[in-house]
């Protein structure tokens, strides 16, 4: 290849960057609704506190480690350089479209006051509200040198520094924004016009009445409050000490990420120096690329839950998900599968579709046992209480609990006490191997053999994420499938047993030389003047080896169209490298979440859904499932909803070499917005199939 491999790939982390821009896209976007709007104010932030946990932590830690192991200029200390530069970057465009948000929001009648904004009328009713409602949350942390700051305060949530003047004393104070317990966004009664409405944030609610909580105990003549966030390094080290289980290694291991070294420090650019200063020293901050100032509110998090108080259309029309008729024209879910695969998209189709098998499964007679993988689960998950029935009822429950989920790691520890009181039992998969794949077998005693039923999809088996997420489920009874699902669920218990999987691909076993195999195959037919093309649906791309191989793909003449919501590392319009390669991505209300491949092979068009994103972590270090489909018409319906994305022209940017991000443009074609347009097949394909239905019935009628 001509070019050097520093000019081939993209660093993830600007990728990253890149995509959390196209979030902030939607904020700006005024065809969005205003609500949904600052919304994506929200998810933005929400992502940049993860980027900072954990890409910008890594790259912190590779710089020591190459301070330590070289003496040359530091490559990754250029890319923290560019991280910074782009991060404030971003910063000032969050800023601005804040600011442009609050004016959109004031013509509409709807003030996000301040506490120097409150009529006597609102003032007497906040102080009203703070005693009832908000002081008993509230303690603050007094700042004195006998004092570790750094173990009293938590990651990613607001507080407020607070300073009390005295002479030519200072005493300094963080008050926690309490919004566990209170909802951080408080409408005000209406005091004049109905048609006006008032939201205050907690936060400023805690500096109207600052006084009421240090005035019984301390002596100042002035009190000044600014806010700040710190965000900490979410990795951790995990002890292999053989006589600690992995439930006992991974509870150490989050009570190190409670005092992990800071990776950002945002505050309030109106913060005094001084108190600025006493937070660097308390926080062991001692460089000023962990320093970002930003306006007068963090966590902007919490504005994926602002409340629309006023008009319904400035917010997203709901989408009513759809009842799958292949499911509810059958007796029972078993029925269902066993007549045919079925293949289901959310949130287009109702999640409850796959909670419904399972609760069935927890009472059927027939069922002996069911096997299952989370990763991420609901809070109040009705799998997780079907698991339990099912064991009240005498079937084997057997659950792959995934504890290393980042960010979940408290919740599985929970979820493993709970199902094993039940009587579950519970494996935490392969040590140093993340359990990542979505499956799920059931075995039913059927003409007096046991039929395996199986699930395997794109995302977690959790209720609320499957209304957000757009992810695939394969259901299916086929039996070649299925024994390999069930091997698959061996494997993890007995990692030490060798299988081998013809029909799934299964990371770390076979992934990589499958993949390898699928693109050299489409080289060959490309070398051979026949058509070759791959189509690829992922949330991130950025192994570089697979990379380079879908250049030489390129170079070879195969047509590549590739759909990557997130980290894309590969550069497109490379001459002679990568000019038959188009990237897309697509933001939208949904977050695209289901990893699709099609593969022309000859004509034979081999689809497949995955678990599994092109990273090396997802092929060499954790276990991912894809399976092919094998049924012609779900074939056909996934290779139209790949057209339907790559037709979009509304919420698809384009991802060049320059991370520009510009809109896929329109020209004179028809307005298609993907998602609407792909909820719209799906109401079609089910009116088809009920008419269908209808008509057999019809027909068995008359006979």
């Amino acid at each position: 290849m001509s070019r050097t491999n520093h000019s081939l790939f993209i660093a993830k982390e600007l990728s990253w960057l890149s995509f959390n821009e196209r979030v902030l896209q939607e904020a700006f976007d005024p065809n969005v609704p205003l609500v949904e709007r600052v919304r994506f104010l929200g998810i933005f932030s929400s992502n940049m506190d993860e980027f900072f946990r954990v890409r910008v932590a890594a790259v912190r830690r590779a710089i020591l480690i190459e301070s330590i192991e070289t003496d040359k200029d530091s490559c990754k200390l250029s890319l923290m350089t560019q991280i910074q530069s782009k991060v404030l970057s971003l910063q000032e465009s969050f800023d601005n479209t804040y600011n442009e948000l609050m004016r959109e929001l004031i013509r509409r009648n709807i003030f996000l006051v301040n506490e120097q904004q409150l009529s006597d009328f609102h003032q007497s009713w906040i102080r009203k509200y703070f005693r009832n409602h908000l002081k008993r949350h509230i303690a603050p942390i007094i700042v004195s040198k006998n004092r570790e700051l750094t173990k009293n305060i938590s990651d990613g949530i607001t507080y407020l520094s607070v300073c009390l003047y005295k002479d030519k004393r200072k005493q300094y104070a963080l008050i926690e924004v309490p919004t566990k317990n209170v909802p951080r966004f408080v409408q005000l009664p209406s005091e004049d016009s109905k048609t006006t409405k008032r939201l205050i944030l907690l936060d400023n609610i805690i500096r109207f009445c600052a006084d009421e909580l240090f005035n019984p105990f301390f002596d100042y003549d002035e009190i000044d409050v600014h806010s700040m966030k710190l965000t900490r390094d979410a990795d951790f080290d995990i002890t292999d000490e053989l006589e600690h289980t992995q439930l006992e290694k991974m509870t150490k291991g989050l009570k190190k990420r409670l005092t992990a070294e800071p990776v950002r420090l945002v505050y309030d650019r109106e913060m005094p120096e001084h108190t600025l200063q006493m937070l660097k020293s308390q926080l062991k901050i001692r460089s000023s690329e962990f320093l970002i100032p930003g306006g007068r509110y963090h966590s902007f998090k919490d504005f994926m839950d602002f409340p629309n108080p006023s008009r319904k259309y400035l917010e997203f029309e709901k989408m009513l998900s759809l009842d799958c008729t292949n499911f509810t024209r059958f007796n029972n879910a078993f029925d269902a599968i066993s007549y045919g695969d079925i293949l289901l998209n959310y949130p287009f189709y109702k999640f409850s579709h796959f909670t419904e098998l399972i609760r069935q499964a927890a009472y059927d007679p027939a069922v002996k046992f069911i096997n299952i993988t989370l990763y991420r689960v609901a809070k109040k998950s009705r799998v997780i209480e079907s698991l339990i029935d099912a064991v009240r009822n005498g079937k084997r429950v057997t659950v792959i609990l995934e504890l290393r989920a980042r960010f979940d790691e408290e919740a599985n520890i929970e979820w493993t006490k709970v199902l094993m009181a039940a009587g579950v039992t519970v494996h935490h998969g392969i040590p140093n191997l993340k359990v990542h794949s979505k499956l799920c077998v059931i075995g039913r005693k059927e003409n007096d053999a046991i039929k395996l039923y199986s699930h395997i999809g794109t995302g977690n088996f959790n209720e609320r994420t499957a209304k957000v997420y757009t992810d695939m489920s394969l259901f299916t009874a086929n039996e070649e499938i299925s024994n390999e699902t069930q091997k698959l669920f061996d494997l993890i218990q007995h990692p030490y047993r060798q299988y081998q999987f013809k029909h799934l691909i299964v990371s770390p076993y076979n992934s990589r030389r499958r993949l390898e195999q699928f693109i050299d195959a489409e080289i060959y037919e490309a070398t051979q003047n026949k058509k070759a093309q791959i189509i690829l649906k992922l949330n991130n791309l950025v192994d570089k080896s697979l990379i380079k191989k879908l250049y030489q793909a390129s170079k070879a003449g195969v047509k590549i169209k590739l759909l990557i919501r997130g980290m894309c590392s590969l550069v497109t319009k490379i001459p002679n490298v990568s000019e038959n390669i188009e990237v897309i991505s697509i933001v939208d209300r949904y977050l695209e979440h289901s990893r699709l491949m099609l593969f022309h092979a000859g004509g034979e068009q081999k689809v497949y859904l995955c678990s599994a994103d092109w990273m090396t972590r997802n092929i060499d270090n954790r276990v991912e499932v894809g399976t092919p489909i094998y049924d012609l018409k779900l074939k056909k319906i996934i290779i139209d909803i790949l057209n339907i994305h790559f037709s979009d022209n509304t919420k698809a940017r384009i991802i060049n070499a320059e991370q520009s991000n510009p809109y896929k443009r329109r020209g004179n074609k028809k307005k298609i917005r993907s998602q609407e347009a792909i909820f719209q097949y799906f109401v079609n394909l089910e009116n088809q199939l009920a008419k269908e239905f209808e008509q057999t019935q019809l027909t068995s009628q008359n006979k």
